[in-house]
């Protein structure tokens, strides 16, 4: 009984150190350090050629950020692209790009397959810039991606473990749903702890009414002009959500409140 005891105990000791002092993944490859500030099609030419593969490409406001992964090396690497140029590119996880491990051994990837056997999934949904590059512990990254996905996939907010980590995941992953439903009318994304202000009930309000609610909410005009039909469209912007959006009015009434680029409103 002692000896199982003691077997038992040390597995789990074993593992418990591969789930701590994750590493920080923000350094650049000295091999691909020439690529930053390349055009992205030019720049995907040259990861190919040097054995990446793209693995996962998501857009966040307004970049575009892509994984690559190269078998030779066990390398992951994020790739992040702004006004058609690599805007960074930095080593990542393994599990980023779909992998359990690197050749060196990943303990962040190992949190990763960790994280997903207590949740019972195949794979996490979320990638590291979802976390925000946090050095979650195994606990702590299961309730990131079960917030992750809970706000990505529509469901309920369900945080009966009272954690930040599935506050945070769960705003991330509304945020996503939001970047990736971006063609619908409406801004129609917040979630956890963020500040977001819901504006779709101005649609069909007077443009008077709308102006002044978006004032007392704490929205400010960024740019104004004329369009065709006797109609306006206003851009807001709201600091404390970071939310950027496009009013449009026709004959003095709202119809269309649309999500707009940040950079439209800088």
């Amino acid at each position: 009984m002692t000896t199982f005891a003691t077997k038992t105990c040390a597995g789990i000791c074993s593992f418990a150190l591969i789930l701590t002092a994750v590493p920080t993944y923000a350094k650049t490859p000295t091999s691909l350090s020439d690529l930053v500030g390349a055009r992205g099609a030019g720049g995907e030419e040259q990861l190919e050629s040097r054995g990446y593969y793209s693995t996962h490409v998501s857009t966040e406001d307004d970049r575009k950020i892509s994984y690559w992964w190269n078998s030779s090396k066990k390398e992951c690497v994020r790739v992040t692209t702004y006004d058609g140029r690599y805007e960074s590119i930095n080593t990542a996880q393994a599990s980023d790009c779909g992998q359990a491990k690197s050749g060196s051994g990943d303990k962040a990837a190992a949190i990763a397959v960790g994280a997903a056997a207590l949740l019972g999934i195949a794979a996490l949904a979320s990638k590291s810039h979802h976390r925000d590059d946090r050095d979650y512990d195994m606990n702590g990254t299961a309730e990131f991606e079960r917030g992750y996905r809970d706000g990505l996939y529509n469901q309920s907010y369900h945080n009966y473990n009272r954690s930040d980590a599935y506050s945070n995941g769960f705003e991330k992953g509304v945020r996503q749903r939001g970047y990736e439903t971006s063609y619908r009318p409406g801004y129609s994304y917040g979630g956890g702890y963020g500040s977001y202000v819901n504006v779709n009930d101005l649609i069909g309000q007077s443009k008077g009414y709308a102006n002044s609610t978006l004032v007392q909410r704490g929205f400010v005009i960024r740019d104004s002009d004329k369009t065709d039909y006797n109609g306006r469209y206003t851009t807001w912007w709201r600091e404390a959500s970071e939310q950027c959006i496009t009013v449009n009015t026709r004959d003095g009434y709202v119809y269309t409140v649309q999500t707009a680029r940040k950079r439209n409103c800088r």
